[in-house]
């Protein structure tokens, strides 16, 4: 059985410093020297445990991976639990004024980003056995975390060559987004995006998010990327039906372990 290890790490002038990372080492890493494939994500407290869980369900991504025994090490950023911080935290560019939403949202994401590539990922490599470069090493979120996630592999593609997308909250900035998206020179990168069905209860809505994440993936397509975009059907916006995605989104992003 795999473990779970926490360690906290300063994210200042963010709130909720210093922050907590969750992460899951599978069971052959006490009885081998080798290193290891690497999924860096958002949202760390509900990757793993329903406890920890937000809404009190998680990914359930400990279990999968146990099942599976493949060898990926899997780190998770725990989110910023003050007021609605955390929607600042993970969205890369100022976002659009919506009045439906009773709170003032800045777009302090480009900040995380450069966290997760420049502190998060060199302090992970100095505790565990993880590589470095960026063929092994991937970025995964959901929600306000899938934006970030489709941020990160193009802002810093040299870092990550692989990112899952689930259920991306691209319409805070989607202009800027799919800008940057084409302005970059991608090298070889594989990208996971994932919608569910059920996630608004207007079909029109929910057809036009749809459209909107076919839009990211063509868009991924035309700089030479490598992309699924899959409707998970029959799914909402929640980790219970993140769970369902999890052996589809990590086989995709990382064959060469099965």
């Amino acid at each position: 059985m795999g473990t779970i290890e926490t360690f906290t790490l300063p994210i200042s002038p963010l709130k909720q410093d210093p922050r907590r990372i969750w992460v899951y080492l599978p069971d052959s890493y006490a009885k081998t020297r080798k290193k290891y494939d690497i999924l860096y994500m958002f949202d760390g407290h509900n990757l793993f445990s329903d406890e920890t869980a937000t809404y009190g369900k998680s990914w359930g991504m400990k279990e999968y991976l146990d099942k599976t025994g493949i060898d990926l090490v899997v780190i998770g950023q725990d989110c910023s639990h003050v007021n609605e911080n955390r929607m600042s935290e993970y969205c890369p560019y100022p976002p659009f004024e919506d009045p439906k939403r009773p709170f003032k949202m800045k777009g302090d994401g480009a900040f995380t980003a450069e966290w997760f590539a420049k502190v998060l990922k060199p302090e992970c490599e100095k505790r565990y056995r993880i590589y470095k470069n960026r063929e092994h090493v991937g970025i995964g979120g959901s929600s306000m975390g899938g934006l970030m996630a489709e941020y990160c592999v193009t802002a810093f593609n040299d870092v990550y060559s692989k990112a899952a997308c689930i259920s991306p909250a691209s319409y805070y900035c989607r202009e800027a987004l799919n800008q940057k998206i084409k302005e970059t020179e991608f090298k070889k990168t594989r990208v996971y995006l994932d919608m569910g069905s059920e996630e608004r209860s207007d079909k029109t809505e929910t057809v036009w998010m749809l459209a909107m994440m076919l839009e990211t993936s063509h868009l991924f397509t035309e700089k030479g990327c490598v992309t699924w975009p899959h409707i998970n059907v029959g799914a909402g916006h929640n980790e219970a039906s993140w769970e369902k995605i999890v052996p589809l989104m990590i086989e995709y992003l990382y064959p060469e372990l099965y």
